[in-house]
């Protein structure tokens, strides 16, 4: 916590605004669409929520077809089935570990007909190359919804990740880099459509003296107290990103030089906030030291770490989905790990964690 939550909390208490709407709510719109760089925001109860709404805003009907990022949790892809759309998934590029804008171009030209969505995602903070994206997109005629849900601070030559297409969506949970507790946005310089999205999101009631609905509503909003959360905590982002680098640094100056391990570079023009610093083992240059064998050594002694996402045209309930790319992000998910990477994290912290990687491979 940024120490002033609970100045904003109280504020909410003493003004009684405790409901999903009020002042917090108005200000922490207006100040997370200033921060990225959109005409507006509006704040709602997860970053999924956010994601299923946009995709009702784009016109996704039962049946419909929406390009998603296969290399991500499966938030990203659930709403596409909430609205009886079928995703379409497309392998990650190895230089962001995010969309191939090839293997996307070749799904469109595939596909039996025009997707109504394309949902890139940037991944552990790194944006996704979005100027190749952004051109395919524009030249087919399809709206990006662009997930950064773990890159908010994150840019790409110069923009701010959740600004770079038709709509940006944030998620404040509790393991982002600065949260509500539970909580996401939507951004979009389409002003209309976000009011549309306000509208939908507070149960879609019609402007009327009764409770009338012409339209299926979403109790999506988010509460006047965790919005005074939220720009408590924004207020100390580039404190949050600037701890989340330097963890990174320590890893890489400390890690890098290990037979066997890699990470994940910034390429030219792109600015990741690190929200998790994440590793490659290859355990053909490790002596057989895999992904696992870190992963289980660090939980021996109570340290958590985590494999990368599983991709979602292998996981059970997409079973069956297209699939367009050349198996990277199962490459990427076979020897990827995610190491501690807290903003409170400390140094003696960070060494105990390094140490126990280095031995366990020293050990081999």
């Amino acid at each position: 916590m940024s120490g002033k939550e609970s100045d904003f909390i109280q504020e909410a208490f003493d003004t009684n605004w405790i409901a999903p709407l009020g002042p917090h709510v108005n200000h922490f719109e207006q100040e997370l669409a200033t921060y990225c760089g959109t005409k507006g925001a509006v704040v709602l109860s997860s970053g999924t929520a956010a994601i299923h709404l946009a995709l009702i805003t784009l016109d996704v009907q039962p049946c419909d077809l929406v390009i998603c990022q296969s290399f991500t949790f499966s938030a990203t892809a659930n709403p596409i089935k909430y609205l009886g759309a079928e995703p379409v998934f497309v392998d990650s590029e190895s230089k962001t570990w995010n969309m191939c804008p090839d293997s996307l171009e070749l799904a469109i030209k595939t596909l039996p007909k025009k997707p109504k969505a394309i949902i890139p995602v940037h991944l552990y903070g790194m944006p996704a190359d979005m100027t190749r994206i952004n051109k395919i997109a524009a030249h087919y005629e399809i709206p990006v919804l662009e997930d950064a849900a773990e890159a908010l601070g994150s840019t790409h030559n110069g923009f701010r990740c959740g600004s770079l297409g038709k709509f940006g969506v944030l998620s404040f949970n509790g393991n982002k880099i600065i949260t509500t507790s539970g909580g996401g946005a939507l951004l979009s310089d389409d002003l209309d459509a976000l009011q549309h999205v306000r509208f939908l999101a507070t149960q879609a009631r019609d402007k009327a003296p009764h409770y009338q609905h012409s339209h299926v509503g979403y109790n999506y909003r988010m509460s006047n107290v965790l919005a005074g959360l939220g720009r408590a905590q924004l207020e100390i982002l580039p404190e949050r990103i600037k701890s989340r680098r330097q963890n990174y640094e320590y890893y890489l100056e400390t890690l890098g030089t290990q037979s066997g391990i890699s990470f994940m570079t910034e390429p030219d023009g792109y600015f990741s906030n690190r929200w998790l610093t994440t590793i490659l083992i290859d355990p053909e240059k490790t002596g057989g030291i895999t992904t696992n064998h870190i992963r289980e050594t660090l939980e021996a002694d109570n340290i958590e770490s985590r494999p990368l996402w599983k991709p979602m045209h292998v996981q059970p309930i997409f079973e069956g989905t297209k699939f367009f790319g050349n198996q990277v992000s199962e490459s990427l998910f076979e020897q990827g790990l995610c190491l501690p990477s807290g903003s409170s994290l400390t140094s003696d912290e960070l060494s105990r964690i390094t140490d126990i990687i280095i031995d366990t491979l020293n050990k081999n």
